[in-house]
């Protein structure tokens, strides 16, 4: 069999067991994510495992730390990944959930209600949680799914992948609901994403180059996940310790994020007293900061190694300039600029972002009002870290992504979000003249 008779035979099984998913009950979808999260608790080792290879392989090939930290997994992980899937069961249902109801003129009684999309395509790449993810919130939602997994964790996503699809059938969900794509071979995307009235919709997840092939290619419809070029602003009401703990804490919490911030913007009146010690933090943290020239000469001034280019075994202020603005990292390198006030920060924001986390730290209400309002992002903060865009820190459940995209979901977005709607509509016998 080849790779695209392979694909097209799970999208089908997909298929057909979508139409069984969209009239199970909630206590039956609910029964399989308790069995999904009992599986994993219970196989954890084995997901372990399978991890281990996987990181080792990837160690081999030079892959790096914060792709590694994507990557691993350990017992703490995959009951985590448990836990997700229990928090799943306990939302409300997104399905039957009827959002208009009104009788007609001809006394005829209509209600929009929710329903399943039918089969979501996940593709992703080094983070094996998704696959726990996606499965558990297409089963909350009634929906089948076709999980693509990246090469670098081939084995910890089908170990993950094959462990969910027998504890959901042993639930009692039909054969189909969770299946997995398991070739490395980057053609069976290809074929994924062309497979029109077999895939209801597309959503990849990861870098992007991937998202941006996917966009471009697919020829059922996407949600597009974004990558985070993600900034966080001090204003000159700024109170100076909340503002160097919230740098930290977005910027180094998990360098690998798409939360992560990359860039800061500093007001111009704060930052001789402000900037200094945030850089200084920064530097011991082993992060290498691309300033402008303003941030370079309080640096200087600060006595903090200047250096003229990037050296990760000593991290340094190193002049920074619009390449930097517009960089996702991912890595130990933050971009600094000093600004002119809240209009040019905004603009900076809205040019070089991507429209996925930002945050102000400020006390200046109207500042923040105007900041949080202007600035186009799936999700703004006044005075918090944007680390919380992330991992369930929202109170929707395991989360299948990010979307920057503003149709249909925006933000993080779960089991509501992979629904769509149809209008049930009941007479005593009306025909239209």
């Amino acid at each position: 069999m080849d790779i695209r008779d392979e694909v097209v035979l799970l999208a089908k099984r997909a298929k057909e067991a979508s139409a069984r998913l969209a009239v199970t009950t909630a206590e039956e979808r609910n029964g399989a994510l308790a069995a999904m999260a009992a599986a994993l608790r219970e196989h954890a080792s084995e997901i372990v495992e399978a991890n281990g290879g996987d990181m080792d392989a990837a160690r081999a090939a030079g892959t790096s730390e914060a792709l590694l930290d994507r990557l691993m997994l350990d017992e703490a992980r995959v009951g985590a990944m448990a836990d997700a899937l229990d928090e799943l069961r306990e939302l409300p249902d997104p399905l039957g959930v009827v959002s208009l109801e009104s009788t007609l003129y001809n006394g005829i009684r209509l209600r929009r209600v929710s329903v399943p999309l039918g089969v979501v395509a996940m593709v992703y790449e080094a983070r094996p949680n998704v696959t726990a993810d996606a499965a558990g919130v297409c089963v909350k939602s009634g929906n089948a799914c076709v999980l693509r997994g990246g090469s670098l964790a081939a084995r910890s996503n089908e170990a993950i992948a094959d462990i969910l699809a027998a504890a959901a059938v042993g639930a009692g969900l039909p054969e189909g609901s969770i299946c997995a794509i398991t070739t490395t071979d980057r053609a069976a995307t290809d074929v994924l994403m062309e497979l029109h009235g077999l895939v209801d919709v597309l959503i990849p997840r990861g870098g992007a180059g991937l998202i941006r092939h996917c966009v471009e290619h697919a020829k059922v419809p996407v949600i597009e996940t974004g990558t985070g070029n993600c900034h966080v602003y001090v204003h000159a009401s700024a109170d100076p310790a909340m503002a160097r703990d919230i740098i930290m804490n977005a910027k180094c919490r998990r360098l690998g994020v798409c939360n992560a911030a990359e860039t800061l913007l500093v007001d111009a009146a704060a930052a001789p007293s402000v900037l200094p010690p945030i850089l200084g933090e920064l530097l011991e943290a082993g992060i290498t900061v691309h300033g402008d020239e303003m941030v370079c000469a309080l640096a200087r001034q600060a006595g903090l190694p200047v250096a003229d280019g990037a050296d990760e075994a000593s991290p340094a202020v190193v002049p920074g300039g619009e390449a930097d603005w517009e960089t996702e990292y991912l890595g130990p390198h933050l971009a600094v600029r000093v600004v002119e006030g809240p209009d040019e920060a905004i603009a900076h924001v809205n040019r070089y972002g991507t429209k996925h986390s930002e945050a102000i730290v400020a006390t200046d209400e109207a500042v923040i009002d105007t900041f949080l309002a202007a600035v186009d992002a799936a999700a703004v903060y006044a005075n918090a870290s944007t680390a919380f865009t992330d991992g369930g820190q929202f109170g929707l459940g395991a989360e299948i992504g990010i979307s920057t995209q503003k149709i249909h979901a925006r933000g993080p977005f779960a089991a509501d979000a992979l629904t769509s709607y149809k209008y049930v509509l009941r007479g005593d016998g009306q025909v239209r003249a």
